[in-house]
């Protein structure tokens, strides 16, 4: 059986991943592809309650070494439970946030260290790397009004404007280091532009 291909999406609080991770699905499906949709943090039992001790504000802070190793603790979880089947089973894999995230938030916005971050992600991670990743990029104070439009802050979204900046700058170093995997979509842009974008950088896998 061909092994599935595994997309990404990625960006700052309010950019429209949860929105556009659902049209991805949708134009995949229309193409005869099986599709599993998946999160990050989160996507299996014990990830998501790892989720839930990341997002909380709880009593009792969490360290930036706590946080990181919580985020591969969760993603250990998600390879071996959700994505790795999925792709051997041929099954296209869409997950919202990977990786990237995490050179973003700890690595930019907490100023973990990328060695850190490398050695964790070869070690849960072996050789498994996105096939595309689609970095939806905006304004840290667009994303921000539309992340707070909708309510319901959680931990990482009551972050000052200035961690976001250093999120959001991690996140284009990413795409300049990696531009064959991560292609960047403009989402301060009309949806149906954001969404044509998106069409245009899955062809390559479609071909």
């Amino acid at each position: 059986m061909t092994r599935g291909k595994f997309i990404t999406l990625e960006g700052i609080e309010g950019v429209g991943k949860t929105t556009n991770v659902e049209f991805v699905k949708q134009h995949l499906q229309k193409q005869g592809i099986s599709v599993v949709v998946t999160r990050e943090p989160g996507g299996t039992l014990i990830a998501e309650k790892i989720r839930d001790l990341l997002l909380q504000q709880n009593s009792e802070s969490l360290s930036e070494q706590a946080e990181l190793l919580l985020v591969f603790a969760a993603r250990a979880q998600h390879i071996k439970h959700v994505i790795e089947p999925a792709l051997l089973q041929g099954n296209w894999v869409v997950s919202d946030r990977f990786t990237d995230a995490t050179y973003a938030y700890q690595g930019g916005g907490r100023a973990m260290k990328t060695s850190a971050i490398e050695w964790l992600e070869h070690w849960v991670q072996g050789h498994l790397k996105p096939d595309l990743t689609l970095l939806l990029d905006a304004p840290v104070d667009v994303g921000m009004a539309r992340a707070k439009a909708r309510g319901g802050s959680d931990r990482f979204e009551d972050e000052r404007n200035s961690f976001f900046e250093r999120v959001r700058r991690a996140y284009l170093l990413q795409a300049e280091l990696y531009p064959e995997r991560i292609k960047l979509i403009k989402a301060n842009q009309p949806l149906i532009d954001v969404q044509h974008a998106m069409v245009e950088s899955m062809r390559v896998l479609l071909r």
